[in-house]
């Protein structure tokens, strides 16, 4: 964490430095080469010099693939500049190719003109060959449209590491810290907390934790020391403006996390986390086995199911029951989902969505769970759902979740997805008394006529009261099959279920009066176009309407938090403008809910490929829409091949 004073004016550029608005890095190599230990170090110091950042750890779906093919390639991508930062960055400026692998999976995104930096140390005859190069890319001229920046990261490595009596073998482990301390110095960045943190890290190991240490510092003086004119210098990013407070870097699993026990601690209850490792949703349970402290119990259970229905159990025995998994993990949970429903018990379910079908894409990106979420259980089985659209909303939407469950006792979907999970940015730590609390009221006496219990006598908004087990003359009896009014009596009658079914989505469908309207992030209230988000399609969306907007485009950003119930005004909002592009990482999910629930023409615009969307991308469609000329009136949107036809086409 750090502390900003109100005073933090911007720094001025170094003399002889350049000065950028923002730069983007990514550093790859294979999964052993410790790509995101480097890049979360560097992330750390990026942040303590007050840039803003965000971040995009990009996993092989491997758990160890063979070293230097193309598919055990680790990458960590971050942009980090001198103004607000939303997206990890379009295209590098700088990438950091530790073998001909990462060079080659990752040349295609780096920018014309921008900067490799290269181990040729590991370009040798096998791995190139693993990489499927017929010949050296560093000596054949393929990279002549980019500075490239070739030397024996290696051999430098080995060398600074020798008085530790370390093998090569050990050695090379260090090679990530040599091309952190060089990145360090390229980007004007402080050692020493790098330093400390090895020191810590290490505290039991001193011979380890000087080799880092002495590669860290052989990398930072190679960039202070070696006569190479080009590409290698020195830059500069001035620090954000920033408001004073206390701010901290976070992912959205870490700000889950700590979301789910604010939200506990605000209804005044205790945690019971059920969960079964499962990527990218796994460390959720990681970061709250530590902080018991907060009245937070985990459970890693046997199975998804066995964690959904302990916390069922737990929040029938009056905790706040809280699990979360990944798209496959979700589909088992299914049934214990409608029996949260049927039951009508408070429950989280936080759903870290990821490439599918099945195993699909398990390390990359995607949001091709929002029917699943919606739709996806037997029987009417309405639900809130919720997304997060950055790491730090993710804190947000956690409390909204909690909320949202224990005062309409009901289950309550949050999704975020890979992207969110594993990406970090700066985060202001709230003040935890602007939080306004919503303490859960247990029943403790009877509440029917002539002294009698009715457990599921519904509220004015249709809640029915929660009553802890072994309270004093409130036995009562739960289950998921049909119940009758009130009593909460075995009733599978026909009446009595299409009773109990309207009731269940009237609760539902009342939730749209306890959340605020929809506002829009960027732009006028009507206009020619809106791009409609959700989730973490926020930041590429945000950055494309800005910069069309700079160009004259009537364009504007509508993102959504609350996907169901939606916002009670949403229906009116998107009717004020002539077209609406529903920019989603999957077939047109969302499209179709606005569409069914509105009447309303929106087009999709769909990426599966397991990466965000990029600002260049939305900036295109934009652009086709107004056929490249600000103020025209535009034509239809490109709707591709795999996407719906708009409701004229399918009428004709």
């Amino acid at each position: 964490m750090a502390t900003v004073s109100a005073e933090r004016a911007t720094a001025e550029a170094h003399q002889g430095e350049d000065s950028p608005e923002a730069v983007v890095v990514r550093f790859a190599g294979d999964s052993g080469d410790g790509m995101q230990l480097t890049g979360g170090q560097f992330t750390l110091s990026t942040a303590l010099a007050g840039n803003d950042l965000a971040t995009f750890p990009d996993f092989p779906a491997e758990i160890r693939a063979p070293q230097g093919t193309l598919f055990g390639v680790s990458a960590f991508q971050i942009n980090f500049g001198a103004s607000e930062i939303t997206t990890a960055g379009d295209a590098p400026d700088v990438l950091v190719a530790m073998n001909p692998a990462a060079l080659k999976t990752n040349l295609g995104a780096l920018k014309t003109g921008g900067l490799i930096i290269a181990d040729t140390g590991e370009f040798n005859k096998r791995n190139l060959e693993k990489a499927k190069y017929a010949a050296n890319p560093l000596e054949d001229g393929s990279l002549a449209k980019w500075d490239v920046l070739a030397f024996d990261i290696s051999a430098l490595t080995i060398e600074s590491v020798k008085p530790f009596g370390l093998g090569n073998k050990e050695a090379l482990r260090c090679k990530n810290m040599w091309t952190l301390g060089l990145a360090l110095w390229m980007f004007d960045r402080d050692r020493q907390p790098i330093i400390d943190g090895i020191n810590a890290k290490f505290a039991k190991k001193p011979e380890i934790a000087g080799a880092n240490i002495a590669a860290l510092n052989a990398g930072h003086a190679y960039g202070e020391t070696a006569e190479i004119s080009g590409p290698l210098h020195r830059v500069h990013v001035d620090p954000v403006p920033a408001k004073p407070g206390l701010y901290r870097t976070v992912t959205g699993a870490e700000a889950i996390s700590l979301g789910l026990v604010a939200g506990a601690q605000l209804a005044g209850l205790k945690m019971f986390f059920g969960g079964y490792p499962i990527t990218p949703a796994s460390a959720i349970l990681h970061n709250l086995v530590k902080v018991k402290e907060f009245g937070v119990t985990t459970f890693q259970a046997e199975d998804e199911i066995a964690a959904i229905c302990a916390a069922i159990g737990a929040s029938y025995a009056g905790q706040l029951g809280v699990t979360s998994s990944s798209g496959p993990g979700i589909a088992l949970k299914g049934e214990a989902m409608g029996l949260a429903a049927m039951t009508e018990l408070p429950l989280v379910i936080v759903n870290s969505q990821r490439g599918g079908p099945s195993t699909g894409l398990p390390t990359k990106t995607e949001q091709s769970d929002l029917y699943q979420a919606v739709y996806g259980r037997n029987g009417d089985t309405p639900m809130p759902v919720i997304a997060a659209r950055s790491p730090s909303d993710s804190f947000y939407c956690a409390i909204e979740a909690c909320r949202i469950a224990v005062q309409f006792m009901t289950p309550v979907i949050l999704l975020t997805d890979g992207y969110i999970a594993n990406a970090a940015e700066p985060w202001k730590v709230p003040d935890p008394a602007s939080f306004e609390p919503f303490p859960v009221s247990f029943l403790e006496d009877k509440n029917g006529p002539d002294d009698t219990l009715l457990p599921y006598k519904r509220d004015a908004r249709g809640v029915r009261p929660w009553i802890k087990p072994g309270t004093k003359d409130l036995m009562h009896r739960i289950g998921g099959i049909e119940k009758a009014i009130d009593t909460g009596n075995l009733d599978y009658s026909p009446d009595t279920h299409q009773a109990q079914t309207d009731a269940r989505k009237g609760k539902i469908d009342g939730v749209a009066k306890a959340i605020p309207e929809q506002d829009v992030s960027l732009g006028t209230e009507t206009g020619k176009l809106v791009l409609v988000g959700w989730g973490s399609t926020y930041g590429p969306i945000h950055q494309a309407v800005r910069r069309a907007r700079k160009k004259g485009y009537d364009v504007s950003h509508v993102h959504v938090r609350h996907v169901w119930p939606l916002p009670s005004n949403l229906g009116q909002l998107l009717r004020g403008y002539d077209n609406v592009l529903v920019p989603e990482m999957n077939t047109g999910q969302f499209k179709t809910v606005l569409r069914d629930q509105f009447l309303i023409d929106a087009k999709p615009l769909n990426k599966v490929s397991g990466q965000p969307f990029a600002i260049a991308e939305l900036e295109e469609a934009i652009a086709a829409y107004f056929d490249g000329v600000p103020g025209n009136e535009g034509g239809e949107i490109p709707v591709n091949d795999t996407q719906l036809p708009s409701p004229e086409a399918e009428n004709k």
